[in-house]
């Protein structure tokens, strides 16, 4: 970006999945734990990003694999949160 003295949709698509990977840096740093769903994030985005560059090179049917993906991705971050929302964590208290 700093050569070319422009910056492109496909820099910030690639700006977003950084950010992205960084916050899941930050919050394990924080608290320790690495949260499933920040990885499902980051991957719909990625796929995201893939079908918006590549858009005039992709054929139908892969149209709708890369769909079905992030179907798949979303609807397993909605079973996540659903499973946490049900069955919380215990929280251990040590003595």
């Amino acid at each position: 970006m700093i050569k070319a003295m422009e910056v492109t949709l496909a820099d910030l698509l690639l700006l977003f999945i950084y950010l992205e990977v960084l916050a899941m840096v930050g919050i394990y740093l924080k608290s320790g734990k690495l949260p499933v769903r920040m990885p499902l994030y980051i991957a719909i985005v990625a796929v995201a990003r893939y079908m918006i560059l590549d858009m005039k090179n992709l054929d139908t049917l892969r149209v709708l694999g890369l769909s079905g993906a992030v179907f798949i991705l979303a609807a397993s971050i909605l079973a996540i949160r659903y499973g946490h929302s049900k069955f919380p964590y215990e929280n251990k208290k040590d003595s």
